[in-house]
Parts: C-alpha cells; structure tokens; sequence
C-alpha cells in the first residue's frame, strides 16, 4: 500500500514518526515523499493536541482525507483526549495509541487484508497499549541521518492546569537507562553525531526509578565517538532539586552547555494559576549556578501570553525578565484553553489582548536576540559539525549550541573545527575556518 504519514508536535513526537516511518518500509509498503498525500492509500496523521489551531488542522486534515476514500490512521496524543472529535471528523479512522507505535504493523496488515476481501468500509480499527512500547533500539527513517531523538521517558508527574498532554501520555514512566544508553550507542554507530535526549520534562527523568537525569547523563558521556548531546526542556521545579548534580553531569565535552528553562510566564500570581510549581527566584538559581560554571552558555525558554487574568501588571513582569536574562530563544504561544485541563473553565482574556501582547513580546524578543547576536560576531573557538544543510555547506555548534554555517568548507558531520563567527543570519550565524 501507499502510505503518507504527516508528523505534527514535539521531537518526541518526531521520534515517534521516525519509527513509524521504518515500520511502513519494513513491511514492503510504499512510504511517500513529502507533498504528495493525493497519492496515499493510507493516511497517517500523527497529532498533537498543544493548541487548538493544530488540533482544528488535524481534524480537517482527516475529514477531507476521508471523504476522498482513503484510509485514515490518527496516531500521537489526540486519540487519547479527544477521540470523539476525531471520530466525528471520521467516523472510520482507525486509531493507534500514543504507547502503541510498535503496532502500527499489525494495523497495516489489518487494513490491508480488509481490502483484500473487499471491505471498503465499516470496520475501524483501534490498537493501544497501557504501557509505553517499542520507542528505543528499533530501526527509523530519520529525518536527518546525522540527528538522533532519544526519548527517554513517557508522561508526567505534574499537573499544569493549561496543559493536556499529561491526560494524553500519563504518569512518569521512565525507560531502562541501560536501554537508553544502547539505544545511542547503536545510533552512533549508524552515523549519527548529534544526539536530542526529548520527553515531557527531561529533568523528570527517574523520578520513578531512582535512576535520575545527570547519572543517565553521565553513562551516555562514556559511550565512545565523536557526538554531541542536546537536553531537551527542563521544568524549573524538577531541576531544583538536582541542580548541582546537574551541572557536574553537564561538565561533559559531549554535552552542549544548553539550558532549556520554560517559564511560562515570570508572574508569580499567573504561576499560581498555572499551577507550575516553582518560583522566580528559583528559576534565578539555576541560571545563575549554570552561568556560574559555564562562561558560554544558552538559555532558551517558552513563554504563553495571555493566560486567564493575566493583568497588564503581570505581562510587564514577563517583559522585564526577558529583557533582563535575554534568552537566545524563547518559544511564544498565545494561551488556548484545552479540554480536560483544570484551566478550561477559568475565564480567558479577550482574544484582542492575546494578539496585541503576543506581537509586543516578540517585538522584545527581536530586540534582545539583535543585540545578542551582535555581540558574539567576532567570536573564535572551537565548534562540532553536527549536518550537512540542504544547500551543502555544514552546519556546526559551538559548545553553547549557537549554529553556525560554514560554507565551502570539506568538514564532516563529527568533526570539530577552529571558526570565527563574521555575520549573523535570522536564524544562524555564518562562519569562516581559522588557519
């Protein structure tokens, strides 16, 4: 059969197409390249349920695929928290569980024996597991042979009351860091150079076990090879209570001095609402321990505007320490209420305020990445080849994760090299080889 499968969402759920990807081609189907899901026979959607505007391009996404005859699987995060959405978008596609991706073989070979009989419709077919299965040490079709996601754990132990993916993937389950550690072992082995560890919250990882982040953090630094590792995003209140060990584990030369830190909002009033269970002086702590103990170090954040009775008052405190610590990326979502969440019924703001507070962040948010960038052109040191761009040249990382373009140059993906950073790009900075 001919099978399109569209990915939206996290890395993990990146990971997870990668995976399904390999099992598609593993049982002798057709996997189609991307932009030509008219070809399809089997349309794969692998959703996210974050915003609503995702969720509304999902549902018309498997309601025109439908009407056009094809077969529909809806897999990730959706199906467990709004099933009924996606049964009324189509009443006939099938359904595989966000720990189910292992599965998706047997729901293939269900859908085409059906055909096979000449059962055009009427049977849906639904596989779930209560356990999360099959995400490590499994072939992939990665998106980037260069790149590989790791996920280390499923769910999460805390309640955010905006946030839906907790009802979607569960309670913490952390995977067998003896699996993870093979897991990338094997990985480098195929070639790949840059490592993303990627969950709910990385710096969860073990609660549940005993067997916590900057120990897992330490047996992948002994794997051998050239490669590098990116943490994913750590919650201020599970890294608070391993910061020190964190940061002993984050002194690795394989380990990019990245602190990924959502903060969601610097109100203290918006966080109590939020139920995030941390404070701002908190958050000051662990940027101040990393910037003690890394001279070059990242700060990315993730920032929702506009959450139910977000004053003006509270959006300038938000403003004020972005303006002060200056992350090199922050991720900027407009609040949307999410059914299941205990913030569903609170009262929201109006949309007008959303819309004029968004575009006054990212207006900051320009300003301090420009004058960010600016002060590191001129910068010389040392930088890991993590890919090959799509143009060709090679796209590098300084230890602090910065990317940097280097053009004309015969690096490859593992290798290390002396730059100078001469120009900055929107998105990248560009690079000259020192002698």
């Amino acid at each position: 059969m001919k099978v399109y499968l569209e990915s939206f969402g996290c890395s993990a759920s990146q990971a997870s197409a990668e995976i399904m990807k390999a099992s598609v081609e593993r049982l002798g189907h057709k996997l189609l390249e991307p932009g030509v899901a008219d070809q399809a026979e089997v349309y794969i959607c692998n959703s996210c349920t974050v915003k609503y505007t995702t969720e509304q391009k999902i549902l018309y996404k498997i309601r025109s695929m439908g009407e056009k005859n094809v077969e529909v699987i809806v897999s990730g995060c959706m199906p467990e928290v709004q099933l009924e959405d996606i049964l009324h978008a189509n009443p006939e596609a099938h359904i595989l569980g966000v720990n189910a991706i292992s599965r998706l073989g047997e729901l293939l070979s269900s859908i085409e024996q059906r055909k096979m009989r000449g059962q055009l419709e009427g049977e849906h077919f639904e596989f779930r597991t209560s356990e999360p299965l099959g995400f490590l040490n499994v072939p992939r079709e990665r998106s980037n042979p260069n790149i590989h996601i790791c996920q280390i754990s499923q769910g999460c132990n805390f309640a955010c009351s905006y946030c839906i993916v907790k009802h979607a993937r569960g309670k913490l389950r952390s995977f067998p860091p003896d699996e993870i550690v093979e897991d990338i072992r094997t990985a480098v082995a195929e070639g790949c150079r840059e490592i993303w560890l990627t969950s709910q919250d990385d710096s969860q990882y073990g609660m549940d076990t005993g067997v916590r982040l900057p120990e897992l953090l330490r047996m992948i630094s002994k794997i051998p090879g050239d490669f590098k590792v990116r943490v994913g995003m750590m919650n201020p209140f599970s890294v608070l209570p391993i910061l020190d060990d964190l940061v002993e584990a984050f002194d690795s030369d394989k380990i990019f001095k990245l602190l990924h830190l959502p903060i969601q909002s610097a109100s203290h009033s918006v966080l109590k609402r939020m139920n995030r269970l941390h404070k701002m002086d908190a958050v000051d702590k662990i940027i101040n321990t990393f910037s003690a103990r890394f001279d070059d170090l990242s700060l990315f954040t993730d920032i929702i505007v506009g959450f139910c009775d977000e004053t003006d008052e509270d959006f300038k405190e938000t403003v004020e320490w972005v303006q002060k610590y200056r992350p090199e990326k922050i991720n900027i979502s407009r609040y949307s209420p999410r059914p299941h969440t205990k913030a569903f019924s609170y009262r929201n703001l109006d949309s007008r305020i959303l819309v004029q507070r968004s575009h006054e962040l990212h207006k900051v948010c320009e300003q301090v990445k420009l004058g960010s960038k600016q002060a590191i052109i001129g910068w010389e040191g040392r930088v890991f080849v993590s890919k090959y761009t799509e143009m060709g040249d090679v796209l590098t990382r300084t230890d602090a994760y910065r990317p940097v373009v280097i053009r004309g140059s015969n690096l490859k993906p593992g290798q290390y090299a002396d730059v100078e950073i001469v120009a900055a790009k929107p998105g990248y900075f560009l690079g000259k080889l020192l002698k």
